[in-house]
This record gives structure tokens, sequence and C-alpha cells, in this order.
């Protein structure tokens, strides 16, 4: 699927025709620019390869230095492959104008990170007990988590305490309500994944 890649700028609402308030969410969607095409007889399949986003030139290695100068573009901080585009060249810019108001978006991005939690906060566990009854530091504990002799491990999969965010995750079926050209700006209906400024991910 074509797309692009963005920035969220934060979110706001607007209102419908029927006079109701929608939370949405702004995106920056571009410019991208194509910085490689990759071939089904190169590299096995058919992709298109944007950059978005400007990076200093001393913190780029050669490598991608080379990369870029060959597609005439200026060092680019997040690459991104997408399949589906037609008649694209390297060095061409992708911009908003790719979307239209009405259609239907995913989004993906990485979710706000809130470090090491314990299982109250990331598991939305009650706790052991009341501090009575020899209770003195059992508020926020997780409990028992397996059984005895048999089967004498803990299973996959238990919720435990651990990194909580910093996720990879898809907000799918988003409505595209507005779309500004001229500041490469487009409005989606709800919420996406990440924090203000992160970089996101749009396939139509």
């Amino acid at each position: 699927m074509p797309g692009i890649i963005g920035r969220k700028v934060g979110m706001t609402s607007i209102y419908s025709a029927e006079g109701k308030s929608l939370p949405c969410t702004v995106i920056e969607a571009g410019p991208c620019v194509v910085t490689q095409l990759k071939t089904q007889d190169r590299d096995g399949y058919e992709a298109v390869q944007l950059g978005f986003g400007d990076r200093k030139e001393k913190n780029t290695p050669n490598a991608l230095k080379g990369h870029f100068k060959k597609a005439n573009t200026a060092p680019k901080s997040k690459l991104v492959e997408f399949k589906g585009f037609t008649d694209v060249n390297i060095g061409d810019v992708i911009n908003a104008s790719l979307f239209s108001e009405g259609e239907f978006v995913d989004v993906i991005g990485t979710t706000k990170g809130k470090g090491f939690q314990g299982v109250v906060r990331r598991h939305g566990f009650a706790g052991v007990g009341q501090a009575t009854h020899g209770q003195h530091n059992r508020l926020r504990a997780p409990g028992s988590i397996g059984a005895c002799s048999y089967p004498a491990r803990v299973f996959k999969g238990m919720r435990m305490a651990g990194q909580m965010g910093n996720k990879r995750r898809l907000a799918p079926n988003l409505e595209i309500l507005k779309v500004m050209l001229e500041k490469n700006i487009i409005i989606v209906k709800g919420s996406i994944p990440g924090a203000n400024g992160s970089t996101v991910t749009i396939k139509k």
C-alpha cells in the first residue's frame, strides 16, 4: 500500500456539519523524498524507499551519505519502504497531496515509553490486600505467579512487572477529515500512538 512518513503535531477538535465536536489528530505528512527504488530483479521485491526529516551531515555515516547523494538529496533522519507506488523516480517529492478528505488510512507509531512499572500500574492489579493481619509490604505485590511441583515453571505471557510503553502500535481505519496542502497537514479523526513530535507512518 502506498503511504508517507509524517510527524505527529498534536490533538485538537473540529466541528462536523451536524455541529458535533470531533476529536482529531494533526499530522505533518511529508514532504518525503524518494531515495531508492527496489526492483524484483535486483532486490527480489518491488518497493519505494522514502526519506523524511533533515539530518545533520556530520552525524550521518559515510555509507548513508553516498546513498543520499545518489538520490541527490540532503541526509534524512527516517527511511521507510512502501509498496504500491507507480510512476515514481528517485528524487521525486511525495507530500500530503497523496491523500484526500474522506478516505481512511492506517497510522503506525511508537507509544509513549513509561519506564519500568509494577503490576498495579502496568496491568491494573489490585495488590495482595489490606495492610492488616501481618502484611506490611504486600499492597502492590503481584502475588503468586505459578503452581507447585507441577508444572514447576512459570508460563510464558504471565503478566508481571516490566517495561511499559515504547511499543510499535497500529491505529487502523482513521478517517481523514481535512487536508491542508499548503502546509502538508492532514487531520485524522481520533487519536494515534506516540508523543507529540514523534515520527509516524501513514498508509492508505
